[in-house]
C-alpha cells in the first residue's frame, strides 16, 4: 500500500516479503527526527477520533467494510510470522459480537485502549468485540482445485516461489486488501464477498458468505474461486498489485491496481528536463526498464554503474514479480537462477535471461477492475482504460454514476477525476464507456506555502487531459502487446545479447537512461503531445497522439503543469448515496517531500499524513479541500504519538457519515508498533452529514480545535 521513498533504500528482499507495506521511512525515522520538526496543530481533528481496533504486529489494517447488519470486518495484511497462531498468517476476519449502531454517534463503542504488552501486540483487538477469521492465505478452495489469494499458470500450477524461481511481489496471499461484499437478499445476509490480493499476478478472490440466525458469518471455501484463475480475467491479461477498490453504485467490486512501476521519470521530474538535459541520468524511473530481463535489479546495476551519481529509480522494487505475471500467461519457463544460486539451492536469485514470448504488456496494468457479473458462475471483468494509468489505491465512484475520483499512491503521484458521457452503466457494452480524464491544479498555492495543513483549504481546477471511449484506448494499448524482453536488449544493443548477455544488458541500459525505452510510448511522442495540448487544446492533438495521457497519465499530466505532487494518496470514499452536499474523503498518507518542498503545495511539513474532505458540488465536482484530521509530526513523542492518526490509509465512509480510518503507519514516537483502525466521527446535524455550521462568531477551525480538545497550536488529539 506504501511506496518507497527517496529517503531510503531498502533490500529487494524486504520488498519481496512485506510487499507493499513497506515505507521509504520504515526503520528510518524516530522521535526527534530533524526532518519533520514541530508543526503547529499537528496532529489536530476537526471532530472526534476513537480507536476501534489494533492490528496484529507486522500487519497493516486493509480492506475495511461494514456489512448492512453494522458487523466490521477487514484483512489482516502481512502479519508478522512470529505471531502467535492464527495471526502469524494473512487473513480476512469481522469483528463478532459487535455492530455499530449507524446512527452518527460515536458512542456505540467504548474506546479501545494501546497495545501495551506483547500478548497484546501479538494479536487483533477491537473495542467491545473479538475478530474472527472467516479465511486464510492459502486455505483450500474451489473444491480444493486452488489456494485462497494464489494465482495460477493456464495449467493449473500455483505461482509460487516454492514452485518457480524468481522474484515474487510480496509473499503469495500475504497481501489480502479491498473487501466488498456483494448482497444477493433484501436483507443483506448472503452474498459473496470480493477481496483483493496485492501481488504480482494480482488476484481477486470471490468468497459465498452468509450470517446465521446467531448474527455470526460464516464462508463457504469450498465454493470460492480465485476470479484471476479464470480465463475471463486472464484473457485481459490478469491483473497486478491489487489494492484498494469500492462498491459500485451498480453492486459491482471494483478492484484498483496499484502500478508502483509506472513512473517513467522519477519524483518531480518532467520529460521534459531529460530533453532539456540531454540524459535521463538522474531523471529516469522504473517504467523504463519495465522488458529489461531481470527488472528489478536495475537500481543496483544503476548503482554499479554511476557510483556517487547515482539516483533512485523511483519504483524499481515494485518491478518484482514480471517474469511471474509472464508465466501466468503462459510463457514458456526459463532458468531464472544463476550458477552460484543453483550451487547454494537459492531459489530467490533471478538472472538476467531474457523472456522472448509471452511477456505482459505495462500498459494493461494500473487500472480501475469492474467485476461485472459478480454472481454468475464466472465473473465478467472489465478494465475502466479511459479512466487512466496510475498506481491506484481506490475509485470512488459518485451516485450520478458518471464522476469518478482516483487516488494514485506514491511519492509526487496524484488524484485524478474521470466523467463519463453518458451513466455508466447505461453503455451496453463497457467497451464503449466514454468519457473524459482530468488532472487537478491547485490555485491557491501562495496561501498554503510554508502554512500548517490544519489552517488552509486547498483549492484547485481540474485540467483536461483528454477525452476517449474504453475500446479506443485498448485499442492503443495493443500496439504494445507483442513487446518482450529480447525486444529490450535487440532495440537498444548494438551487442548480440546471446554472445555476451551481461555486455549486452549495460549497453541497453545505458541507452535507456540516455534517451528512454523505445519500445513503448516514447519521450518525443509525450513532450510533442504536450506543446500541442497547449497551443491547440486536448481536443487539438493528433490523432496519433491522443494515446499519451491514458498510456502516460502522470507523465502527460506532469508536463502541462498539474499538480501532480501529492505524497501517497492512499484512499477516496463518499457515502454510498452521497450527493451534492456531502463530503469525499481523500487520504494522504504523508505530507512530505515534494508536497511540502517545491510545486505547487509546499506546505508545512507533517509526515503523519492529512486526511481531506471535499465538498461535492451540483454537478459533482470537488474543487476545495478541507483538512479535517491532520497526523502528527514525525519527531512527536509517544505522549501524542500513542493516540494520532499516523499514515492514514484506507479510509470507508459508513452509512451514517463516520470514517474508518486504516493505518500503513510508521511507528515515529509511539511505544508500540502496531496499526489501528480509528473511527472519526465529524461535527454532525443529526442525520450523519457533516455540518458546516460552527456558530456566528467561531470558525471551523476554531470549532475544531475545540472538538479535539486543544487551544490552536496544541498537538493534542
Amino acid at each position: 500500500m506504501v511506496e518507497f521513498t527517496r529517503r531510503k533504500l531498502m533490500a529487494t528482499s524486504v520488498a519481496a516479503a512485506l510487499g507493499a507495506s513497506v515505507s521509504g521511512g520504515a526503520g528510518g525515522r524516530s522521535a526527534g527526527s530533524p526532518e519533520d520538526a514541530d508543526t503547529a496543530r499537528a496532529p489536530w481533528v476537526n471532530g472526534e477520533l476513537k480507536r476501534f481496533s489494533s492490528t496484529a504486529l507486522g500487519a497493516e489494517v486493509t480492506g475495511p467494510f461494514v456489512f448492512e447488519d453494522g458487523t466490521p470486518l477487514y484483512s489482516l495484511q502481512h502479519p508478522s510470522r512470529d505471531n502467535p497462531a492464527p495471526y502469524d498468517k494473512s487473513g480476512i476476519g469481522y469483528f463478532s459480537g459487535f455492530q455499530f449502531s449507524l446512527d452518527g454517534d460515536n458512542d456505540d463503542f467504548d474506546e479501545l485502549s494501546i497495545p501495551q504488552t506483547n500478548e497484546e501486540k501479538g494479536v487483533v483487538r477491537g473495542a467491545d468485540a473479538d475478530y474472527e477469521f472467516l479465511a486464510q492465505e492459502q486455505d483450500p478452495i474451489n473444491g480444493g482445485t486452488e489456494r485462497l489469494g494464489v494465482a495460477q499458470t493456464p495449467d493449473g500450477r500455483d505461482i509460487t516461489q516454492d514452485e518457480f524461481a524468481g522474484t515474487q511481489y510480496g509473499d503469495a496471499a500475504y497481501n489480502p486488501d479491498c473487501n466488498q461484499f456483494v448482497a444477493t437478499n433484501e436483507s443483506g445476509t448472503e452474498g459473496y464477498l470480493f477481496t483483493n490480493w496485492e501481488n504480482s499476478p494480482g488476484n481477486v478472490s470471490r468468497i459465498p458468505l452468509s450470517r446465521d440466525e446467531d448474527g455470526e458469518w460464516n464462508a463457504d471455501l469450498e465454493n470460492a474461486i480465485n476470479v484471476a484463475n479464470t480465463d475471463a480475467l486472464r484473457d485481459l491479461g490478469g491483473t497486478r498489485i491489487n489494492c484498494y477498490g469500492d462498491l459500485s453504485p451498480w453492486n459491482t467490486m471494483i478492484s484498483s491496481e496499484e502500478n508502483y512501476s509506472h513512473p517513467r521519470v522519477s519524483l518531480t521530474a518532467t520529460v521534459g528536463d531529460i530533453e532539456e538535459k540531454g540524459t535521463g541520468k538522474g531523471l529516469v524511473g522504473a517504467g523504463q526498464f519495465w522488458n529489461r530481463p531481470n527488472p528489478n535489479e536495475i537500481q543496483e546495476a544503476v548503482e554499479g554503474y554511476y557510483g556517487d551519481d547515482a539516483w533512485e529509480i523511483q519504483g524499481w522494487w515494485s518491478l518484482t514479480g514480471l517474469e511471474f505475471l509472464a508465466y501466468y500467461l503462459g510463457a514458456e519457463r526459463v532458468d531464472q537462477r544463476s550458477d552460484s544460486a543453483v550451487d547454494s539451492d537459492d531459489e530467490e536469485s533471478n538472472t538476467l535471461t531474457p523472456i522472448g514470448d509471452c511477456y505482459p504488456n505495462p500498459y494493461r496494468y494500473g487500472y480501475h477492475v469492474d467485476i461485472r457479473e459478480p454472481t454468475a458462475e464466472t465473473p465478467k471483468p472489465v478494465k475502466y482504460y479511459v479512466m487512466g494509468r496510475a498506481a491506484w489505491e481506490s475509485p470512488d465512484v459518485q451516485n450520478d454514476l458518471r464522476t469518478v475520483y482516483g487516488c494514485s499512491d506514491g511519492d509526487s503521484k496524484g488524484i485524478y477525476k474521470f466523467v463519463a458521457d453518458e451513466e455508466i452503466p447505461s453503455y451496453d457494452d463497457p467497451m464503449d464507456v466514454a468519457g473524459t480524464l482530468y488532472a487537478p491544479k491547485v490555485t491557491n498555492e501562495e496561501a498554503a506555502k510554508n502554512v500548517p495543513p490544519a489552517n488552509v483549504d486547498l483549492e484547485f481546477e481540474w485540467m483536461e487531459l483528454g477525452h476517449a471511449t474504453n475500446a479506443e484506448v485498448e485499442s492503443w494499448i495493443a500496439e504494445y502487446d507483442d513487446v518482450t524482453q529480447e525486444d529490450y536488449l535487440e532495440t537498444h544493443a548494438d551487442t548480440d545479447w546471446r554472445e555476451d548477455l551481461d555486455a549486452a544488458v549495460e549497453e541497453a541500459d545505458g541507452e535507456v537512461i540516455e534517451n528512454g525505452n523505445r519500445n513503448y510510448v516514447t519521450n518525443e511522442e509525450i513532450i510533442e503531445w504536450a506543446e500541442q495540448y497547449e497551443s491547440e487544446g486536448p481536443d487539438g492533438v493528433d490523432e496519433e497522439l491522443r494515446k499519451v495521457p491514458f498510456l502516460e497519465t502522470r507523465a502527460a499530466a506532469k508536463e502541462v503543469g498539474a499538480t501532480i505532487e501529492f505524497n501517497k494518496a492512499e484512499g477516496v470514499d463518499s457515502v454510498d448515496d452521497a450527493g451534492p452536499g456531502d463530503y469525499v474523503y481523500f487520504a494522504i498518507s504523508e505530507l512530505n517531500d515534494d508536497m511540502a518542498t517545491v510545486g505547487d503545495v509546499q506546505l508545512e511539513r507533517v509526515d503523519g499524513g492529512v486526511v481531506y474532505r471535499g465538498k461535492l458540488e451540483d454537478d459533482y465536482n470537488v474543487s476545495t479541500l478541507e483538512p479535517v484530521i491532520v497526523g502528527p509530526d514525525a519527531s512527536d513523542p509517544a505522549d501524542v504519538a500513542n493516540d494520532a492518526l499516523i499514515n492514514v490509509d484506507n479510509v470507508y465512509v459508513m452509512d451514517d457519515g463516520r470514517v474508518l480510518c486504516c493505518e500503513d503507519a510508521d511507528q515515529f514516537g509511539r511505544s508500540y508498533a502496531n496499526d489501528c483502525l480509528y473511527v472519526y466521527d465529524p461535527a454532525t446535524d443529526g442525520q450523519g452529514r457533516a455540518n458546516d455550521e460552527t456558530g456566528d462568531d467561531e470558525t471551523a477551525d476554531e470549532a475544531g480545535n475545540r472538538a479535539s480538545g486543544g487551544d490552536e497550536g496544541d498537538s493534542g488529539c
